[in-house]
């Protein structure tokens, strides 16, 4: 067998079990990744359509609204893209999504549209944080005030990352959205490698990726360090 008909075949797998599990339990994330996959094999009109549902389960999801914007443009719906790009671009910056924020930013400055003109999350935080005492987080997933967790739920520059950005409303939701991984890919923790995967999912479900993690972990080593 080649190395293009294994790649095929990994790819329509990866459609099948996001096609199941969007069918099972039907969320924002489910969707999402069907777009992803749908998107890795050039299938563009599929993957917006995912991106759209992705979106009716939360309208706030600026990586779908990134991806959706960019199947747009290779589907040739300039105006429809630039629309869910502006869109996009304002809850990105509203919320604190760094990395979407800037690949749209940039996406709608080579369409030639302007950039909106936002509050920014650390603004939004730093009130929040002097209003509620400490008590609550803006959190990153939902633009929305949650009570604080208690304290990281895990080891490392992940679960201080987690404290300081998301609430306890979303990491008890995605408690329940990780245990339909756990069953769905069939994981076992005793083994590295699928904690990995259960990493990349939660990542994937909370829209930030190690790079920004990485990033914030080294903002607040310089801050303690000054």
């Amino acid at each position: 067998m080649s190395t293009e008909a294994t790649a095929d075949e990994a790819a329509e797998a990866r459609i099948a079990q996001w096609q199941r599990m969007a069918e099972e339990a039907p969320d924002d994330m489910a969707f999402f990744s069907l777009g992803e996959a749908y998107r890795a094999v050039g299938r563009h009109a599929e993957a917006a359509d995912a991106y759209k549902e992705a979106l009716v389960h939360n309208p706030d999801m600026s990586r779908a609204l990134q991806h959706l914007g960019e199947a747009q443009l290779k589907l040739g719906q300039e105006a429809e893209a630039t629309d869910t790009l502006t869109r996009g671009y304002a809850i990105a910056a509203g919320r604190g999504d760094v990395m979407p924020m800037r690949a749209m930013g940039e996406r709608l400055k080579r369409l030639g549209a302007p950039i909106p003109e936002v509050e920014s999350a650390a603004e939004k935080a730093a009130a929040l944080q002097a209003e509620s005492g400490g008590t609550q987080v803006l959190d990153k997933r939902t633009g929305q005030p949650q009570p604080r967790l208690d304290g990281p739920p895990m080891r490392g520059p992940i679960g201080e990352y987690i404290v300081e950005n998301f609430g306890q409303v979303t990491w008890t939701q995605w408690i329940g959205q990780g245990t339909k991984v756990i069953n769905e890919l069939r994981l076992d923790f005793s083994n590295p490698e699928h904690q990995d995967v259960y990493e990349q999912h939660m990542l994937e479900w909370l829209g930030v990726t190690e790079k920004e993690i990485s990033a914030s972990a080294s903002a607040d080593g310089e801050d303690r360090s000054g």
